[in-house]
């Protein structure tokens, strides 16, 4: 059976052929690497990278001190300490550690969780799970733009209340939430109620300060910041009991079994500093980029709905669009022929008949949400990108309409 799966798959191929000019815009997924950091972590794997960072020889040590020049430059740029800073394999990884680590850890007898409604799947099921231990979870709502009301969080926190996960910026339809105003709120009801935000479509893309903010445990991923897959990071406030939630042979880091993947890790920080040096320059560049590319095709294609907040409360990258009268899976194909890739849906949730938590939440109607179509635009990208994104979108829409079951427009 999987021989008869990768044949199709490669047929498939096949018969889609190279386009003249691709524009990767499904960086929500899988994200686009800066050259830079994909040549960074090779160097580690063929000078010394490829060592154990805990094993005391020469290749121990250099492995080690690349592993510690990453960890220096990440905990600079979120304004945090360098140790602490946990790597995992991935931002799922990194929130799981989070909610079920510091449950595990948790010694008193608070057993309530609040999340947003909007939270990433590897935010709102680890809270889940963790009803079976007792734990009573709150999802917050939020208004028809993805933003939570301060005072609709304020009347949930109470003296119960152990946990708060609200991710800053939504990684579906680009939400900023006043981060600095929903941890006062829950700060100013008990300062040790502790505060995660997975902050994985934060970094790189709005001024992020885990101390300014008062952050107890914030999640990181490699590949939303243009550097290789493979790799998350979590940052733990000093002083936050969190324990692991996996058993084996721990390396340089007490939280996370096996050895790092120093490589990785490498070309993380080499991202890191890239955006750091550039950071100004790279969020106008996506801001001007975004905006281009909404308005191209809110002015271009009818019977359209932008998802999410406009203007400064939307994140620079972000662009989700509901095209009606059409199946999001359909339009993902279709692009596809023209070169532009895209994402359907919720990233997360993409291979399945259920439309995306997140349209539901902001009050898009499921065949609204089945419509709609996630794109997020790097520093990497330019604007004749853009254009050419623009000029194709209407006539794929025009195709898929016209032999669509779904009708509205002819």
């Amino acid at each position: 059976m999987s021989t008869d799966i990768i044949r199709s798959v490669r047929d498939l191929i096949r018969a889609h052929g190279k386009p003249e000019k691709e524009v990767y815009f499904d960086s929500e997924n899988s994200g686009l690497i800066f050259p830079e950091a994909l040549e960074e972590m090779i160097r580690r794997y063929r000078e010394s990278g490829y060592g154990h960072p805990s094993i005391t020889h020469k290749i121990g040590w250099e492995s080690y001190e690349a592993l510690f020049e990453t960890t220096s430059k990440m905990a600079d740029f979120i304004g945090g300490e360098m140790e602490e800073i946990v790597y995992t394999h991935s931002g799922t990884e990194s929130n799981n550690l989070a909610i079920l680590g510091s449950a595990k850890a948790n010694k008193t007898d608070k057993k309530k969780i609040i999340v947003s409604n909007i939270e990433h799947l590897s935010v709102i099921l680890p809270a889940e799970e963790l009803k079976k231990g007792g734990y009573t979870v709150i999802k917050l709502p939020v208004d028809n733009e993805g933003l939570i009301d301060p005072d609709v969080l304020a009347r949930e926190v109470d003296k119960d209340t152990f946990l708060v996960s609200i991710s800053s910026v939504n990684h579906e339809i680009g939400a900023m939430q006043n981060m600095k105003a929903l941890v006062n709120v829950v700060k100013d009801k008990g300062q040790e109620i502790i505060f995660h935000t997975d902050a994985a479509d934060t970094l790189g893309k709005i001024p992020f300060n885990v101390e300014k903010l008062g952050i107890d445990l914030a999640t990181f991923s490699s590949h939303k910041v243009y550097g290789p897959k493979g790799v998350g990071a979590l940052y733990i406030r000093k002083g936050l009991e969190v324990e692991r939630i996996l058993y084996g042979q721990l390396s340089t880091q007490k939280l996370w079994p096996g050895a790092e993947n120093v490589p990785a890790i490498s070309g993380f920080g080499k991202a890191i500093e890239i955006i750091g040096a550039n950071f100004n320059d790279y969020k106008s560049k996506m801001e001007r980029m975004r905006n281009m590319l909404i308005d191209g095709i809110l002015s271009n294609v009818d019977h359209t709905l932008l998802n999410g907040p406009r203007g400064d409360r939307r994140a620079p990258d972000n662009v989700n669009i509901s095209f009606l009268y059409c199946e999001g899976e359909a339009i993902t194909v279709e692009l596809s022929m023209e070169g532009i890739y895209v994402a359907s849906g919720s990233a997360c949730t993409s291979r399945t008949l259920e439309p995306s938590h997140v349209m539901l939440a902001i009050g898009r109607k499921y065949e609204e949400a089945h419509g709609s179509v996630l794109m997020k635009v790097t520093p990497m990208h330019e604007e004749e990108d853009i254009k050419y994104v623009i000029d194709n979108v209407p006539g794929a829409i025009k195709r898929i309409r016209q032999i669509s079951p779904i009708k509205g427009v002819e």
